[in-house]
C-alpha cells in the first residue's frame, strides 16, 4: 500500500508538471499578446518595450519557462496586466463563487441520481424502469446554456418567481462587515436556485443511468440472492444493493465535477454569475493570459487531484488494483 501511494503521488506530481508545461507552451504559441492591445490603444514603442521588459517577454524562452515554474512553486501566480492586481487576489473569490455553486449542485445531483437509478434498477422490466428515466435523459441531452435560458424564460420572465441574473441584487452587499454574510441571506438564496437547478437538470442523467445499470448487475450476484432467501426485508435488501452498486459513482463523481466546471462557462455567462467561468470569458476577451492560465490550471489540477484521491480510496477498498511489489 505504501508503494501504491508513493507511485500515485509521483504520477500526480508529474501530471501537474505536464499541465503547467502545456499551458506555458500553448499560450506562447497563441497569436497576439497584451502589448498589441496597448499598441492599438496608441501606446508608444518605448512604452511597449518597457512592458515587455517588465513581463519578461524579451527573455529567451527557456528563461521565461524557468521563471514561470519558479513562480508557481512559490505560489506566485503573477499579476493581471489588464486589471493590475495579483492573479490570486483577483480570482480567489470567483473560484469560491464557482465551487459553492458546483460542489453542492453536483453532490445533490449524484444523491438524487443514485436514488432514481436504484429505484429504476430494482424494478427491472417494469413500466417505471422503461419510461421513468426518459425525462431525465431528455433534460441531459440539452446543453447547459439552453436549460439555463429556458429556466430564466419560464421562472423569471413568465412567472416572475426568481431573479434573472447575478448573485445578489445590485447594491445589496453594501454595509456588510464581513465578506461571508451576504452568502447567508435569502437574497442570495433566490439568486442561487435557478443556476443550481440548471446544473442538476443537465447532469442528473449520468449518475441515474450508471446507478441503474450497476444495480441490475448487483441484483444478479449470489449474495443478493442469499439476502432474498433469508427473508431480509426489501428495504434492507435495497440498502445493501445500493451500497455495493454505488462504487462506480465514486469514480464518476470527480469527473462530473470537472465537467461541470468546464461547462459552467456558459451557465455563468447566462446567469451573470461572478465565478471562474465568467472570469475566463473576461480574461480571454481581454487577452489576460496570466488569469486564463491560472483558471485552466485550477480546473486541470482539480481533475488530477480528484482522480488521485479516488485511486487511493479504491486502493483501500480493492487491494487488487494496488501496485505489486
Amino acid at each position: 500500500m505504501k508503494r501504491f501511494v508513493v507511485v500515485r503521488t509521483l504520477q500526480t506530481i508529474v501530471m501537474l508538471w505536464l499541465v503547467l508545461t502545456a499551458l506555458f507552451v500553448m499560450f506562447r504559441l497563441m497569436p497576439g499578446d497584451f502589448t498589441q492591445q496597448m499598441a492599438a490603444a496608441g501606446a508608444s514603442e518605448e512604452v511597449l518595450e518597457n512592458i515587455r521588459d517588465q513581463w519578461g517577454l524579451n527573455d529567451p524562452l527557456y528563461i521565461q519557462y524557468i521563471d514561470y515554474m519558479r513562480n508557481f512553486v512559490q505560489l506566485d501566480m503573477g499579476e493581471s496586466p489588464v486589471f493590475r492586481v495579483d492573479v490570486w487576489e483577483f480570482t480567489k473569490m470567483r473560484i469560491f463563487n464557482t465551487f459553492i455553486l458546483v460542489a453542492p449542485a453536483i453532490t445533490f445531483t449524484y444523491l438524487l441520481g443514485a436514488l432514481a437509478g436504484t429505484i429504476a434498477g430494482s424494478k427491472r422490466g417494469s413500466l417505471l424502469e422503461k419510461i421513468g428515466l426518459v425525462p431525465i435523459i431528455g433534460m441531459g441531452s440539452f446543453p447547459a446554456f439552453f436549460i439555463s435560458i429556458v429556466l430564466i424564460v419560464v421562472f423569471s420572465s413568465w412567472l416572475g418567481l426568481f431573479p434573472t441574473s447575478g448573485m445578489h441584487t445590485p447594491g445589496f452587499t453594501r454595509g456588510f462587515e464581513t465578506w461571508w454574510r451576504p452568502y447567508l441571506t435569502t437574497n442570495f438564496a433566490w439568486h442561487y436556485i435557478l443556476p443550481f437547478v440548471a446544473i442538476v437538470c443537465r447532469y442528473l442523467f449520468i449518475p441515474s443511468l450508471i446507478m441503474r445499470t450497476s444495480v441490475v448487475e448487483v441484483m444478479d450476484q449470489d449474495y443478493t440472492q442469499y439476502h432474498r432467501l433469508t427473508g431480509l426485508p426489501k428495504v434492507k435488501q435495497l440498502r445493501h444493493i445500493a451500497k455495493h452498486a454505488s462504487l462506480p459513482l465514486i469514480t464518476l463523481y470527480p469527473v462530473s465535477m470537472a465537467r461541470a466546471l468546464g461547462g459552467l462557462v456558459l451557465v455563468e455567462t447566462v446567469f451573470n454569475w461572478p465565478g471562474i467561468g465568467w472570469t475566463l470569458v473576461e480574461a480571454v476577451l481581454g487577452r489576460d493570459y496570466p488569469v486564463v492560465q491560472f483558471v485552466f490550471f485550477i480546473v486541470a489540477a482539480f481533475v488530477i487531484i480528484s482522480n488521485f484521491v479516488v485511486d487511493l480510496v479504491y486502493g483501500v477498498i480493492d487491494p487488487r488494483i494496488r501496485v505489486d511489489d
